[in-house]
């Protein structure tokens, strides 16, 4: 019977006992898997006279196996045989494996062979290619890769251009971690493009929000969805600039049905979520999830009933209960854990998420309906997405304020915010005795857009 402590005795008696441990079970490439898989670190003295034949087994899962334990010899006698699987093997896993393996070596004559590997057609293997030549970086192989910032693939442009064509920014004019005061727990009722290009670069941590359906109920009307769709590019391109880096933005939004004139003419559905995110990508916003927020069939509109009636194809309309959180990162060549450093250990450890946090991309809460907004945030979207995404004493935005509710779950969790507001219903029903509860924890003002250039300094 095969067990890891009795492939660990043979590994270690030498004698080539490995091998006819192999052989005794070359047709069963389970077993082989396990003896590879349990070979772990090789003594100086391995016969490893087995492996190159391994590397041309029908298994894919063996010869990758087969490859990795080659590596791990950092035998330059194998270079050969590891250049030629990494373009002759069928499996991009294992022609991957067989490129880190050379570069593992980390020997001045692995470099013409990573750098051969640079031309290859799949970008992993280029990547890891990189990857081993990055050891190298001034010794000889900067104009090589530097060739690459052209490269077909955006994951090769990426860290090509990160790793010798990036500036370090020093325009900051605050800490990472801090806020201007006078965007804290404020309201502006104004145009929020207009608001916004009053802002420093990088003065908000958090955008997240949900702008206004197109030509949809009490909202704004648009001219054409083209125009609606570069409205929202518009105010997201503001929101980029005044992001600070590598800090997140997230939409809610889902498609949305304009009504058919008549009975003659039909409806038609706007895909909102998937036309602005081109825009969003163009203008430098790094794609990091999707979130669908499922709500109770009984809380939409109805558009099965028809079908139910006649059940005829075609005639097909399932009624809609989902809507999109489309999160998206500030690009930047840095990582989060450079984020996370940013903040004190204690900020770090408040700001911990509690038990009961949601583990996939689908968040079943019930929706909310108010008299005065048509589309109000639910207080439990707004606290996991600002507890997902924030620390505490960050500052959160939402563009398109509404009834507020994002503020109010904001100073909640122990954040601030910053709220615009076109609409002067909904602002003045922040205002409201209602809605000042919502914000008593903290002094909030409620400013017009010359009040609110007068408290910048």
């Amino acid at each position: 019977m095969l067990t890891k402590e009795y492939i660990k005795d043979l590994k270690t008696n030498g004698n080539g006992a490995i091998g006819k441990l192999v052989e005794q079970h070359k047709t069963n490439s389970g077993s082989l898997v396990f003896i590879l898989e349990s070979l772990g670190q090789l003594p100086k003295n391995f016969d490893s006279s087995f492996l190159p034949d391994l590397t041309t087994h029908k298994s894919s899962d063996v010869r990758l196996l087969a490859v990795k334990n080659i590596g791990k010899l950092a035998d330059e006698q194998n270079i050969q045989l590891l250049s030629y699987i990494s373009k002759h093997d069928n499996d991009t896993t294992v022609r991957r494996e067989a490129i880190s393996s050379i570069g593992r070596m980390r020997k001045e004559i692995v470099k013409p062979y990573l750098v051969d590997a640079l031309q290859d057609e799949d970008p992993k293997v280029v990547c890891q290619a990189i990857r081993g030549l990055l050891v190298f970086k001034g010794n000889g192989v900067d104009e090589e890769l530097k060739k690459l910032i052209n490269h077909e693939n955006e994951m090769v442009r990426t860290v090509i251009y990160k790793e010798f064509f990036a500036t370090q920014k020093t325009h900051k004019n605050q800490p990472h971690t801090e806020s201007y005061d006078y965007l804290k727990n404020v309201v502006v009722n104004a145009d929020t493009i207009e608001t916004m290009k009053l802002l420093e670069d990088e003065s908000i941590h958090l955008t997240f929000t949900s702008p206004p359906y197109y030509n949809a109920r009490d909202y704004s009307i648009y001219p054409s969805y083209k125009a609606y769709l570069e409205f929202l590019a518009d105010v997201f391109k503001e929101v980029h600039r005044i992001t600070k880096e590598g800090r997140f933005l997230i939409v809610n939004t889902s498609p949305i049905i304009i009504p058919r004139i008549s009975r003659s003419h039909s409806s038609k559905r706007y895909p909102i979520p998937f036309d602005i995110h081109p825009y969003l990508m163009e203008m430098g916003w790094e794609f990091i999830d999707d979130i669908v927020w499922l709500k109770p069939e009984a809380s939409v509109k109805n558009r099965i009933g028809g079908f139910m009636q006649h059940r005829k194809p075609l005639g097909y309309k399932p009624n809609s209960v989902t809507e999109y959180l489309m999160v998206y990162r500030k690009s930047t060549e840095k990582l989060l854990d450079w984020n996370i450093r940013e903040y004190d250990y204690k900020t770090v450890q408040e700001s911990k998420v509690a038990d009961g946090y949601e583990t996939s991309n689908v968040w079943k809460i019930d929706p909310c309906f108010d008299k005065v907004h048509s589309a109000v945030f639910p207080v439990e979207l707004c606290k996991r997405v600002i507890q997902y995404y924030s620390f505490k004493n960050d500052l959160v935005f939402d563009p398109f304020g509404g009834s507020g509710t994002m503020g109010k779950t904001a100073k909640s969790l122990g954040r601030n915010f910053f709220l615009t507001e076109k609409d002067e219903t909904y602002f003045e029903y922040m205002k409201s005795k209602k809605s000042k509860e919502i914000f008593d924890s903290r002094e909030t003002k409620f400013l017009s857009l010359n009040e609110f250039k007068q408290t910048i300094k």
